[in-house]
């Protein structure tokens, strides 16, 4: 597997992997599991007899998770990032767009994570850490190699903007 460089500045969109999309889904999978649990042991407590509110709630739930599950994808899709000439650009959502540009200068600590679920899928999440606590902004997504490159360059861009200051 080649390691992606990422060119010098160029305004252009870049997308996290769609693997994160699976990632996702694994965790609505997960989180209409437990529910479903939740059932099954009040249905053996109460001799098989479950409370209709219970049983509404269940479903609601489970289609709750269909829903969201099938818009992972696009979600997914949402999210990415510029290199601009003095800041970095991310957005991400659906209907409620965030978009934050966060300037290279700023950034104290660029962090890589990777949780058990997205090691196994290649992947990780960037995280960004500024003097502003409203700037939380985390990256997730990436395959290793280009989160290590990206936190690569973020470090070089900060470390040369600073020095400006």
């Amino acid at each position: 597997m080649t390691q992606q460089t990422f060119p010098a500045l160029e305004p252009k969109w870049h997308r996290v992997s769609p693997k994160y999309a699976v990632s996702d889904l694994i965790i609505n999978v997960v989180m209409s599991f437990f529910p479903l649990v939740g059932v099954i042991i009040v249905s053996l407590t109460n001799n098989g007899d479950v409370p209709l509110w219970l049983t509404l709630g269940l479903w609601a739930l489970v289609v709750f998770f269909l829903v969201n599950s099938l818009f992972a994808f696009r979600r997914v899709k949402a999210i990415g990032y510029i290199l601009r000439e003095d800041d970095l650009l991310f957005r991400r959502g659906i209907m409620f767009e965030r978009v934050v540009a966060v300037p290279y200068g700023r950034l104290q600590l660029v962090d890589i994570t990777r949780g058990p679920l997205l090691r196994a899928l290649g992947l990780s999440t960037l995280k960004f850490v500024t003097a502003s606590a409203a700037t939380g902004v985390q990256l997730p997504g990436l395959t290793a190699s280009d989160a290590e490159a990206l936190r690569d360059r973020l470090v070089e861009l900060a470390e040369s903007r600073r020095s400006g200051l």
